[in-house]
């Protein structure tokens, strides 16, 4: 609520600093609420760090991957190959290029930011938005396509293996393993969204 707030009255401070303020504002409100002593909070989010380690750093350093990506011109590279697959005014095709490709893209980046910028560049605009697509549905859409393969991975070790560390499950695979049936399903359901939504 505190963001979204920040982020209407106060657009200046920016979506990052709206979300950081909310965070202060969350830490305040817990204080009251449950009277904790003062140093707590910095002592569970030291012992919290501890347990996750250098994992908790890997979406900035994903995300800073797949800028790089782009303007290396991976996209353009993707386009090319890509072009040569799907059959001109093939809408359905392309969509499936498109989605399958942000989940893959993102199983291997680990993070659907990252992957969107790519295949977006290399298959969305190209493909799809240029060949009268809705632009909003391609981007909302394709980056929630994305996001089903980031629960088939263990790239987005921030989602499936620091959790399955904290909860100390016996194999550290067990929460992707348990996810893949649904992402799938999700990924089949963006597919016929986008083809009946966007054109």
């Amino acid at each position: 609520l505190v963001a979204v707030l920040v982020a209407t009255f106060l657009p200046n401070l920016g979506a990052n600093n709206a979300i950081g303020i909310s965070a202060a504002a969350a830490l305040i409100v817990a204080y009251i609420i449950f009277k904790p002593k003062l140093s707590t909070p910095f002592k569970d989010g030291v012992r919290l760090n501890d347990n996750v380690g250098s994992t908790g750093i890997l979406p900035q350093v994903l995300s800073a991957l797949g800028s790089l990506f782009t303007a290396a011109g991976v996209g353009a590279v993707i386009a090319a190959g890509v072009g040569a697959l799907i059959p001109e005014g093939n809408h359905l095709i392309a969509v499936i290029f498109y989605c399958v490709g942000m989940a893959l893209f993102t199983m291997i980046m680990g993070n659907g930011y990252a992957a969107f910028a790519v295949i977006t560049v290399g298959i969305g605009y190209p493909f799809l938005i240029a060949q009268g697509a809705n632009a909003i549905v391609v981007g909302a859409l394709g980056l929630t396509a994305g996001y089903c393969g980031t629960l088939m991975t263990p790239m987005a070790a921030n989602f499936n293996i620091m959790p399955a560390a904290l909860l100390e499950t016996k194999n550290k695979y067990r929460i992707i393993m348990t996810q893949v049936p649904v992402a799938l399903i999700m990924l089949v359901i963006h597919i016929i969204l986008m083809y009946v939504l966007a054109f």
